[in-house]
């Protein structure tokens, strides 16, 4: 008898090898990982550098709002940019220093008045948190009844230890030196760029290797700063405005310190929608302790309201156009990261920022996507308005 028939062999036949050589695809294709890892570092560089940042940026966007003084003063006048720098710098450093100056006293007196304007808001939510005092004693008695009060000894009760927190005088006097470095070191910067001149231009077209390239990068240049020029020095005088009407308004209703309050709605007026959010809590509870009626002190408020709401939905999209208006939710996203990342300051620099990025994403192939995310949905496209 024949054995189990065996299953016939496989044979692996080997390609021979006639010397050609394999070549490996590379993946040049956006890494996510890296990305993200690159990000992470920049938001911590951005945190930790920011007593040297911000003084910088700030400096970078006077220069761009104080530029075409200089050239205007150049081309037409015939004033050399260092002159017209330090005449501008100086006048810079003039100006807010008579602005702190006439607004001295009437800040001391708020400050002053802060704890009477807390126990004006205390006395009026007194009602809502009587009631709510009367649930907690409520509820004391219940668990007074239903448990067994347990006697502690004396030496047990442990003792209150209160830690004093810095007063407010005493965190001014330490950031001061610092605040008045940055501001120096912020105007020294100022005068460089602005008495440079097109020297950024120049160096910006010798760097780059093509004409092409050339072209492109000083079309990117010209472009951010006359968009962001105009669009700061535009925003700068509608709220200049803008705090001129609030201060009148609020003296035609007899509101103490409306200079004040027109100052700080024009600096508020910087940070969209938490700035007139804050502004409206100021009036109000100033309103609130000197008139001592809430029907009364809303009276202020309305009409904060109403100026602010007048230039957010009219003045400001007339004005500044269609161009450079921004999405809703990436302003606030904006605001939200900036003011995370640089605090209170960061806040005042998102939107220029924003609008810097805008107009660099609508050049650069591979960024427009980006660019059309930050724009509004009527907002027109920035290279069909060039072209």
């Amino acid at each position: 008898m024949s054995g189990p028939v065996q299953p016939p062999e496989r044979k692996t036949v080997v390609a021979p090898n006639i010397g050609l050589v394999t070549k490996q695809t590379v993946q040049v294709g956006p890494r996510w990982a890296v990305i993200g890892i690159f990000l992470i570092l920049l938001g911590g560089a951005l945190y930790l550098t920011a007593s040297f940042l911000l003084p910088v940026v700030f400096a970078i966007l006077f220069a761009l709002v104080l530029s075409p003084i200089v050239r205007f003063a150049r081309r037409r006048l015939r004033i050399p940019e260092p002159i017209t720098a330090i005449v501008l710098v100086v006048g810079t450093l003039v100006g807010f220093t008579a602005m702190f100056y006439a607004l001295s006293d009437p800040m001391t007196q708020i400050v002053r008045n802060a704890p009477t304007y807390a126990q004006a808001v205390d006395d009026e939510i007194s009602e809502v948190r009587r009631r709510f005092n009367q649930l907690t004693r409520a509820r004391h008695a219940v668990q007074e009844q239903t448990e067994v009060a347990v006697d502690v000894p004396q030496e047990d009760v442990p003792q209150e230890v209160i830690v004093r927190s810095p007063s407010l005088l005493d965190s001014a006097a330490t950031t001061a030196p610092q605040m008045l470095a940055g501001i120096a070191f912020a105007l020294i910067f100022l005068f460089f760029l602005l008495a440079s001149g097109d020297l950024f231009h120049s160096k910006l077209v010798q760097t780059m290797p093509t004409f092409s390239d050339k072209k492109k990068a000083l079309s990117i240049a010209h472009a951010i700063e006359k968009e962001l020029s105009r669009y700061l020095f535009t925003i700068t005088l509608i709220n200049i405005c803008l705090g001129f009407a609030i201060g009148f308004v609020l003296w035609l209703v007899n509101m103490p310190t409306p200079a004040v309050f027109g100052a700080l709605a024009a600096i508020l007026n910087f940070v969209p929608y938490i700035g007139a959010i804050v502004g409206l809590g100021l009036v109000g509870v100033v309103a609130l302790a000197e008139f001592g009626d809430v029907t009364t002190a809303l009276i202020p408020v309305v009409l904060y309201f109403a100026c602010t709401s007048i230039e957010g939905q009219f003045i400001t999209p007339l004005v500044v156009g269609r161009r450079l208006e921004m999405n809703a939710a990436a302003v606030f996203l904006s605001v939200a990261f900036w003011g995370w990342i640089w605090g209170i300051t960061g806040m005042f620099l998102a939107v220029p920022i924003m609008v810097g990025v805008k107009i660099l994403a609508s050049y650069v192939d591979g960024m427009q996507s980006f660019g059309n995310f930050l724009a509004s949905d009527s907002s027109p496209n920035t290279q069909d308005d060039t072209s």
